[in-house]
């Protein structure tokens, strides 16, 4: 949905909608909810509110989808695009952090919810907390089943050392 600056009221707009925002490698189980409150202040707007619906991710240990509810409470701001291009490039401070930017006079709510879901899913995915991962050696899920693997760790910093004792053995 689409919101007009110049067509929001003077005492603000509420605005509950259900929208499934299309996100590269995202999958969207069932249409996102926002309940948004929009009031505007000259040209800066300020919209407030709750974002919630549920992604499928996949564990980064043990490989399997899950599904993951987002809630994600909203409080930005929006200036014109014009106001961008007079200020110079200043370093952003933590206060500035939820300030966004509308063109042609024009919120896409689509975007709001596209960036909260964005915002919420982890950088590593995981099922639970204690999601035991899958075997190195075997591939067996550890969470499911045990198996006789001994994984001999390395430390990172030994393994060249490590290649090359090998290739020492190898040529002698």
């Amino acid at each position: 949905m689409k919101i007009e600056v110049f067509e929001i009221p003077e005492e603000g707009l509420n605005i509950e909608l259900e929208e499934t925002p299309k996100i590269d490698g995202v999958k969207i189980t069932q249409p996102f909810k926002a309940v948004l409150r929009i009031e505007k202040n000259g040209q800066e707007v300020f919209v407030k509110g709750v974002v919630s619906g549920e992604v499928e991710l996949q564990c980064s240990r043990c490989l399997k989808d899950y599904k993951m509810p987002i809630r994600s409470l909203i409080e930005l701001s929006y200036h014109p695009i014009e106001e961008l291009n007079k200020e110079e490039l200043v370093e952003l401070k933590r206060d500035e952090m939820e300030v966004d930017f509308y063109r042609e006079g024009l919120i896409d709510t689509e975007d709001i919810i596209r960036d909260q879901i964005l915002l919420s899913i982890p950088m590593k995915p995981l099922c639970s907390e204690d999601c035991k991962g899958i075997c190195p050696v075997c591939g067996t899920d550890l969470n499911e089943f045990s198996c006789g693997c001994t994984v001999k760790e390395i430390d990172p910093r030994m393994a060249v050392l490590q290649s090359l004792l090998r290739r020492m053995k190898k040529n002698g």
